[in-house]
This record gives C-alpha cells, structure tokens and sequence, in this order.
C-alpha cells in the first residue's frame, strides 16, 4: 500500500480513505500466496484464506465501527483469484467487488461463485500474464492454470446478475495523444446504487493498473507490459463501490 517500491496504482486508496473516512485493509498472503479459487481442496484446508479475511471483516466491523453493508474487495492479478474465491464463498458479507488483471477459473470449475454482486473489472488486452482472452500464453510455465478471458468473466457476472446484455459504452479520454494505450467502459445497468457490472478494458496495456499518480519505471514496460495513464483505478473504483449496498445487511446493525 504505497510502502515498497515501485507504488501500487492502488495506495492512492489511502488518499481516499482520508478524504472518505473509510477503513482500509490490505492483507499480506503471506508463504505461498494466496490459497485462492484456483488451489487444491487440501491447500484451501491448510492455508485457509477465506477464514483470515472474514475474521479480518469481522474485526473491521467490530473494533472499527466499519458498516457491515458497506464491505467491498479488490484485488489484483492474483489477488484477483482470491476475489473470486471470497465471492465463492462469503459473499454474504460483502456489497460489492473488483478485479484487476485477473480472470476467473474455466467453466466446470468446482468452486464457482453463484451468487450476484455488483462488479467491477479492468482488463489490459496486451497482458503477458493474465490473457485476455483466456487460456495461457505457450511461453506460461506448466504450473501456470488457464483462465477465462476478461469478457468472458464480465459475461458471467452479467448473467449472475440478470441483467440485460444492452450495454453503455463510453471510450475514456487519452490522458495522452501520444500514448499507445487507450480505455473504454462499458456498463451493464444504470443504477449506480443498485446491481451493476462495469469492465474498463485497456487496448494496448499489459500487467499493470492503470494510474496518472502512480507510474511504474519505464523498464517495467519491457517485462509485464505498457501502463496506462488515462484514468487513476482507485478513484473508479471507489466511485464504483461508494453507493453500493449490502442487500444481505441492514445498515442498522452497524455500530
């Protein structure tokens, strides 16, 4: 969260937390990474994530006074996976979600989220690592899995959500005329109070969040891939997430 270097595109969560009174909790996965959607049943039950952030959301709640319908994720690449898995299997504690760089498992997976939430989702189509398209790039190590393509993942959470497949499509302005890279949103309902599914997808961008504040160092373009400037995704993120409500939880059981 801003700490170590380069800065994440999303420590500007901090900024946002003090013009927001929000709380802000950033997880370490700690020894392995995360026992995330993709994981074996006998790793989940050795290394249980899942378990690690609900007590994390319980103690938000309960020593921080955070309201129990106003609990929102994000996650990035793998982070992303873990995001999938919470919506797997806690989504009752939270109102909304966002991945970046992340695609969820293939159809037939045995751990599939079925319950609806608002969603949010950005995805770079020259990503190195996560492909947007799904699948695996050939020059992925073996024990890399396959995933589905960002639409795809959208595509779900859509249908999960029933809402109809009529989008709005707005193309985001270039932050720079001279850059290889430019955003486009598309959202699938019109409440932003109520169950909405927004991608921003990233034509020319590779493995990075896209960020005007937080710019990775200019090498970094040669391995992971281009990040875009045209839009900061904390800030859309938390424009996302800020009506979002729990239908699960009353807001009178906060503190």
């Amino acid at each position: 969260m801003g700490l170590a270097y380069p800065s994440s595109p999303l420590s500007v969560f901090l900024e946002i937390a003090a013009r927001n009174d929000l709380v802000v909790i950033a997880p370490d996965a700690g020894k392995g990474g995360w026992s995330d959607c993709f994981v074996s049943s006998e790793r989940a039950a050795a290394k249980d994530d899942v378990a690690f952030i609900s007590a994390l959301i319980d103690h938000a709640i309960n020593a921080h006074c955070v309201d129990p319908a106003r609990v929102y994720v994000i996650g990035v690449s793998r982070g992303g996976w873990m995001t999938y898995r919470l919506m797997a299997e806690i989504p009752h504690k939270l109102a909304a979600f966002a991945t970046l760089l992340s695609g969820m498992p293939p159809p037939g997976h045995d751990r599939l989220p079925t319950t609806p939430l608002p969603a949010l989702f950005v995805g770079c189509t020259a990503d190195p690592l996560m492909p947007y398209h799904g699948g695996k790039h050939w020059y992925a190590p073996r024990w890399v899995p396959a995933v589905r393509g960002i639409e795809e993942t959208v595509q779900f959470w859509r249908k999960l959500a029933g809402l109809p497949a009529t989008s709005q499509v707005t193309a985001i302005p270039q932050d720079d005329p001279q850059a290889r890279t430019h955003a486009t949103r598309v959202t699938w309902g019109d409440r932003t109070d109520r169950m909405q599914i927004v991608l921003y997808r990233v034509d020319g961008a590779g493995h990075a969040e896209p960020s005007r504040l937080k710019r990775y160092p200019s090498l970094f373009n040669y391995l992971p891939g281009r990040q875009n400037g045209d839009f900061e995704v904390a800030e859309v993120a938390w424009e996302f997430f800020r009506e979002k409500r729990s239908t699960c939880i009353s807001a009178d059981e906060a503190c």
